[in-house]
């Protein structure tokens, strides 16, 4: 049976707007520390307000990542009702699949792609130049973003001089770049999904009237 992405897409877009605001602040931050970090390390209000930033950022990206799970497991779902045969995977793997670990890495990125072709006019027609250019910019930069933020936490943790620190605060900073441009890409995504889904359930219901 096919449900309704709109209100889920809704709440997910909002969220993203959100949490791209709370990263370009983060990468404000960290290139303060990249120009001065002996001034932001001595700047006890400068570390209070970070602290408090990573901590609403935290939550808010939590939030985030719920709506999203949910809102990928509703088309993922309509996708399975227009073709099934073209799903790699079951709806429950729009859930489960960012849960794998290394297999997160490109499970869901397979699971938007199947969605994608079922949500088309006609799932079966090859894909059209550039036609997955959206998704795949935005798995690219979720991943290259994970990735930066796995190795500038670890040279924060080892970083026992300004230069060190400055060193983890610039990898940090190449970090948001790629989390804002993906933040900004899913933005993007769920709303180019969700009317391709639109569309398409209206137009059947049209067609059976």
């Amino acid at each position: 049976m096919l449900r309704n992405p709109n209100g889920l897409a809704t709440a997910v877009t909002v969220l993203l707007g959100v949490d791209v605001l709370l990263f370009l602040i983060g990468a404000g931050s960290e290139a303060w520390i990249v120009a001065d970090p002996l001034a932001a390390v001595d700047s006890y209000a400068t570390v209070e307000a970070f602290d408090l930033l990573m901590a609403v950022g935290y939550l808010v990206y939590l939030a985030t990542a719920v709506v999203f799970i949910i809102w990928f497991h509703r088309v993922a779902s309509n996708a399975s009702v227009w073709a099934a045969d073209l799903q790699g995977r079951k709806p429950g793997w729009a859930i489960g699949g960012w849960f794998v670990p290394i297999g997160n890495l490109w499970i869901p990125r397979q699971i938007a792609v199947d969605v994608w072709r079922a949500s088309r006019q006609d799932p079966y027609a090859a894909d059209g130049a550039r036609e997955l250019t959206l998704l795949n910019s935005w798995w690219a930069c979720f991943v290259l973003g994970l990735i930066l933020d796995r190795l500038s936490t670890g040279l924060y943790r080892q970083a026992e001089t300004l230069d060190a620190l400055s060193t983890a605060a610039t990898w940090s900073l190449a970090g948001y770049a790629f989390v804002v441009a993906a933040g900004v890409l899913a933005l993007l995504f769920v709303r180019r999904l969700t009317s391709m889904q639109h569309t398409k359930a209206t137009g059947m219901l049209s067609a059976a009237k």
